[in-house]
C-alpha cells in the first residue's frame, strides 16, 4: 500500500515537472513580441529593451527557465505584462468568481443529473427515461458558446430579465444583502445555462450505470428477501454507484475551470478562465504560466484526491492494493 501511494505520488510530480518545461517552451515558440502588448508605440528603443531587462525577457532561455522554475516553486508569478499587477493578485481577486460560477453549476448539474438518472433507470421504457436520453443527446449536439449566445440574446437583451453583462452592478448596492442579491442576480443566467449543457450527460451517465447495477445478483436477491424498492436503490444500487460517481465529479472539476474561458467570456465575467484567455491571446508569459500550472496542480490533486477515495467507499479497490 506504501509502495502505491509512493509511485502515485513521484507519478504525479513528474507530471507537474513536463507541464511546467511545455508552458515555458509553448508560450516562447509562439510568434510575436510580448513586450509589443505593453508598449507603446511612441516609446523608444531604449525604452522597450528597459522592459524586456525588467521582465528578464533579455536574458539567454536557460537563465529564464530556472527564473520560471524559481517562481513556479515558490508561488512567486511575478507581474502581468497586461495590468502591470502581481500574477498572483489577479488570480486571488478573479478567483472567487470562477468558483461560484462553476462550483454552483457542477453541484446543481450533479444533483439534478443524479436524480434524472435514477428515475430514468427505475422507469424504462417510459417517458423519463425518453426525456433522459434525448437531453443527453440534444446537450452534446449544440457548441457550449451557442447556447449560452443564444440565452444572452433572449434573457438579457430581447427580454431583459437577467443582467447583459458582468458580475455585479455598476455602481454596486451598498447593503450587504443587496450586493449578494445582486451578484445572484449576474450569475444566473451563467450557471444556468452551464446547468442545461451538463446535466443531461450526468443523467444520461447514471442512467446506464444505474441499468447495470439494477440487473445484478444482489439486487435480485434483496427483492427475494422481499427489502422495499426504496432501500435497494438507495442502501444496495445507489452505494455501488458512488466510487465511479466520485471519480467523475473530481476528474471534471479541471475540465469545467478550463469551460470557464468561454462562459466567462461571453457573459463578461470577471473570472480566471476571462484572464487567461487574455493572457494567452496578449502573450502575458507570467500570467498564462501561473493559470496553466495552477490547472494542473488541480488536474492532478483531483487525480489523487478520486484515487483515495475510490479505496474508502469500494473495499475491493483497498484489498487489491494491500495484496499489491
Amino acid at each position: 500500500m506504501k509502495n502505491y501511494w509512493l509511485r502515485r505520488v513521484a507519478g504525479s510530480f513528474l507530471v507537474l515537472l513536463v507541464v511546467l518545461i511545455l508552458n515555458f517552451l509553448l508560450f516562447r515558440l509562439m510568434p510575436g513580441d510580448p513586450v509589443a502588448s505593453i508598449l507603446d508605440p511612441r516609446f523608444s528603443p531604449e525604452a522597450k529593451a528597459e522592459l524586456q531587462r525588467l521582465y528578464g525577457l533579455d536574458k539567454p532561455l536557460s537563465f529564464q527557465f530556472l527564473l520560471y522554475m524559481k517562481q513556479m516553486v515558490t508561488f512567486e508569478f511575478g507581474y502581468s505584462f497586461l495590468t502591470g499587477r502581481p500574477v498572483w493578485d489577479e488570480l486571488a481577486s478573479r478567483l472567487p468568481n470562477t468558483v461560484a460560477l462553476l462550483g454552483s453549476a457542477l453541484f446543481l448539474s450533479a444533483l439534478l443529473g443524479t436524480w434524472l438518472g435514477i428515475q430514468a433507470a427505475l422507469e424504462r421504457g417510459r417517458w423519463l427515461e425518453k426525456m433522459v436520453l434525448w437531453s443527453g443527446a440534444v446537450s452534446f449536439s449544440f457548441p457550449s458558446f451557442f447556447v449560452q449566445l443564444v440565452l444572452l440574446m433572449t434573457f438579457a437583451y430581447a427580454i431583459p430579465v437577467f443582467p447583459l453583462r458582468g458580475s455585479i452592478s455598476v455602481p454596486p448596492p451598498t447593503a450587504f444583502w443587496a450586493r449578494v442579491s445582486d451578484y445572484m442576480w449576474h450569475l444566473a443566467l451563467p450557471v444556468s445555462s452551464l446547468v442545461l449543457l451538463s446535466f443531461g450527460g450526468w443523467a444520461l451517465y447514471v442512467r446506464n450505470l444505474m441499468v447495470r447495477v439494477m440487473g445484478e445478483d444482489f439486487i435480485l436477491m434483496g427483492r427475494a428477501r422481499g427489502l422495499p424498492q426504496k432501500r435497494i436503490v438507495w442502501n444496495h444500487a445507489f452505494r455501488t454507484l458512488l466510487p465511479p460517481l466520485l471519480t467523475i465529479l473530481l476528474l471534471s472539476l479541471p475540465g469545467v475551470i478550463s469551460g470557464a474561458v468561454i462562459t466567462e467570456t461571453v457573459f463578461s465575467l470577471h473570472g480566471v478562465g476571462r484572464f487567461l484567455l487574455e493572457a494567452v491571446t496578449g502573450q502575458d508569459y507570467p500570467a498564462a504560466g501561473a493559470s496553466f500550472y495552477l490547472l494542473a496542480i488541480m488536474t492532478v490533486f483531483c487525480n489523487l484526491v478520486a484515487d483515495l477515495l475510490y479505496g474508502l467507499v469500494d473495499p475491493r479497490v483497498r484489498f487489491e492494493r494491500r495484496g499489491r
